[in-house]
């Protein structure tokens, strides 16, 4: 599965059945916490979007998985799923790369920052597809593995979605 490349079909109908279970977990959320919901959202693209996606290819080597995502999905915020989860747009990965570069993890290609949670650590998506996440807020200490790729990142996501429902 690690090999296997992401697919935009794929990805839309994970945008579709996320946002049906954002809709339901939205719904009992005051109830449930005692306090309204932040706005939880997966943003499609755009052509904005599209148009920072073509620029941070071009500033770097971009994984291929993390170019399919974005021609889908603009961004995504969820700070109400755990400690929140938030992917970041190609623009925020650009304006990052600028300033602190690729993350540099033993025996992997150099990895670009994508997402994040809610206590500040990172996740980077490396040339060989596989997720990272940070141990501690922060981009120049360890990263520990967290997805065999992009799809089973986004699948973990949409459980953390379904757990609490």
């Amino acid at each position: 599965m690690a090999d296997e490349q992401l697919e935009a079909e794929w990805v839309r109908g994970w945008c579709e059945q996320t946002d049906a279970a954002l809709t339901k977990l939205m719904q009992s959320f005051q109830a449930r916490h005692g306090f309204p919901p932040a706005r939880n959202v997966v943003a499609r693209a755009t052509n904005e979007s599209h148009g920072a996606t073509d620029k941070l290819v071009e500033l770097t080597p971009t994984p291929s998985d993390l170019t399919t995502m974005y021609w889908v999905i603009g961004e995504v915020s969820l700070p109400d799923v755990d400690s929140g989860y938030f992917v970041h747009p190609a623009s925020t990965v650009a304006s990052d790369f600028r300033e602190y570069g690729a993350v540099q993890i033993d025996g992997e290609e150099p990895a670009l920052v994508f997402a994040g949670d809610g206590g500040g650590h990172l996740f980077a998506l490396a040339g060989s597809g596989r997720v990272w996440r940070s141990t501690t807020a922060s981009w120049f200490d360890q990263f520990d593995l967290a997805a065999a790729n992009l799809r089973e990142f986004f699948e973990g996501l949409a459980g953390r979605i379904s757990g609490q429902l």
